[in-house]
């Protein structure tokens, strides 16, 4: 039975418990269900034959000796079996197969296997993000019927909740789902707002980067050379009470003055970037989930957006602190303590480690997530559970707007692509004037190429923006898809990265030094003399 007969043949209350119960939980509640999960997994997980990869001697019986036994691992250790689909080395078989990028270069994508159990499980959480985004208060809330639709397809996770959300709910889909399987992005876009003029919209799900560029498309597309041709006196009517409305507020024409949302939510990296740019443009802020390739669907906020709660049936949390971290990638045989989501403190930052419940493959699996534990309970909530925020991937992972996965290997297979003469540099995470995450590198070239060349900053961006898309593919959809120049190139002096080590005695990071580097950095940059490229300090 779908969600909405559900609603209409019992009371909402008993729709509600079924799915968003798991708010009431106490915390030795929701460890219980953890525990319990989590010794049914270690029972199938062991004895299959990824399992029995990770041990050197007797099987762990329990969770303490799990977490003894087991080291931290990362996708490397799971890559032979699983981007070949051996469904035979699997602690259960895979019903559907998701995919993601994993690095540029040399290692293009991941596949991560989902069980039946672990399908049912996203199903439900699915149903209770839908619930939540709609909700004014606990046990409030009322379903919409229509939905405009920006995530990628299948075999993309945000393309599992388009289609459960499908199977589950009578929700008309702002293009249909066959209709936009056949269709680019912005054919897509312009299809949904073209049936949103005339339908109306409930609900908007998307990416926040996406949901930001579909924003300002779908103003665009309302100027006065586009609505004398929808035709529709409907629409030339809503056309005109918004154009009107915005007059009146002695503003510009917005999303909200088109349509009145019922629900908005959103998935990926970055969205703290945007969510309040998209809270102004549609008066309503996006209510955000937390879904990956390797987790599955794990976390949502609810009605009072005041961060993420995970969901206890999906995964077996533990939290490394942030601090731990440096030392992990250093030296590959360290054994860092995590903590149990009972364990964790208001304030602290933790990169999330998982291991994936009803038959999954991965075990301690290090996400390269940071979350910040905002509180313990909520009163506005009435939970008792520790709440999170989303904060950006691990320090050596550079994740712009969530289309890509920027590492010092895919900078460097597009330096030596280029075959450009760069002598020494560094890349970081950086973000413009409205908030918006872009990649800044800075770049030292050789000393003949700087007497000889004079390569100019913009000639150095645009030669070094053809190879990270050749080695990234989903670089070029940022400007394509997204409209913003993803890198920036700052143009050092010869000698910078070398004085820098003198300097401090060691080298600079190649990925999100710290900032304290970075300042050092251009300190000593400045004491050399400039060099004939007058574009060096641009």
């Amino acid at each position: 039975m779908k969600i909405d007969e559900k609603v209409r043949q019992n009371k909402p209350a008993h729709v509600w418990q079924e799915y968003c119960g798991f708010l009431d939980l106490t915390m030795e509640q929701y460890m219980q269900i953890q525990n319990r999960l989590m010794d049914e997994q270690i029972r199938a997980w062991c004895p299959s034959a990824l399992g029995r990869h990770f041990f050197s001697g007797t099987e762990p019986r329990t969770i303490e000796e799990f977490r003894r036994a087991i080291p931290l691992t990362t996708y490397d250790d799971y890559a032979d079996v699983l981007l070949q689909k051996r469904d035979d080395l699997l602690p259960a078989p895979a019903s559907i197969w998701i995919k993601t990028t994993w690095e540029g270069g040399m290692h293009p994508i991941k596949l991560a296997p989902y069980s039946k159990s672990m399908l049912d499980t996203f199903r439900n959480n699915a149903m209770a993000c839908l619930i939540l985004c709609s909700a004014s208060g606990r046990g409030k809330f009322e379903l919409g019927r229509r939905i405009l639709s920006g995530f990628a397809p299948l075999p993309y996770v945000t393309g599992l909740i388009g289609l459960i959300l499908q199977q589950e709910t009578n929700l008309e889909f702002l293009p249909p789902a066959r209709e936009a399987a056949g269709m680019s992005f912005s054919e897509q876009v312009k299809a949904g707002f073209k049936l949103a003029m005339h339908r109306g919209v409930d609900y908007f799900f998307s990416m926040g980067s996406i949901a930001h560029y579909i924003s300002n498309s779908l103003v665009s597309m309302t100027g006065s050379s586009g609505s004398h041709k929808l035709h529709s006196p409907a629409v030339v009517f809503r056309v005109l009470r918004a154009k009107a409305r915005a007059r009146r507020e002695n503003r510009p024409l917005m999303p909200k003055d088109l349509f009145r949302l019922r629900g908005f939510f959103c998935a990926g990296t970055d969205n703290q970037c945007y969510k309040d740019e998209l809270e102004k443009s549609w008066g309503v802020r996006p209510m955000e989930l937390f879904a990956g390739t390797e987790p599955t669907l794990i976390a949502t906020e609810t009605w009072s957006r005041e961060g993420l709660y995970f969901f206890p049936d999906a995964c077996f949390y533990e939290f490394l602190p942030l601090d731990e971290i440096p030392r992990l990638e250093n030296d590959a045989d360290y054994r860092p303590a995590t903590f149990l989501m009972n364990e964790v403190r208001a304030g602290e930052k933790y990169e999330l480690i998982i291991t994936v419940l009803k038959g999954g493959a991965f075990a301690r699996y290090r996400t390269g997530d940071l979350y910040s534990c905002l509180g313990i309970g909520s009163r506005e909530d009435g939970t008792s559970l520790p709440r999170f925020q989303y904060l950006d991937r691990i320090f050596s992972v550079i994740d712009i707007a969530g289309f890509t996965r920027i590492t010092e290997n895919s900078i460097q297979n597009a330096i030596q692509l280029s075959r450009l003469p760069i002598q020494g540099w560094f890349a970081a995470k950086e973000y413009n004037a409205e908030g918006h995450p872009y990649l800044h590198m800075y770049v030292e070239m050789s000393v003949l190429s700087t007497c000889t060349s004079a390569l100019s900053k913009e000639l150095l961006q645009e030669h070094l923006a053809i190879y990270f898309k050749y080695a990234d593919h989903d670089f070029k959809d940022l400007k394509r898809i997204l409209g913003i120049n993803p890198l920036e190139i700052t143009l050092l002096a010869c000698g910078t990265f070398e004085r820098f080590r003198r300097s401090r005695g060691y080298r600079i990071a190649a990925i999100n030094p710290p900032q304290k580097d970075v300042a050092e950095l251009l300190r000593v940059e400045k004491e050399i003399p400039l060099y004939e490229d007058k574009d060096r300090s641009e």
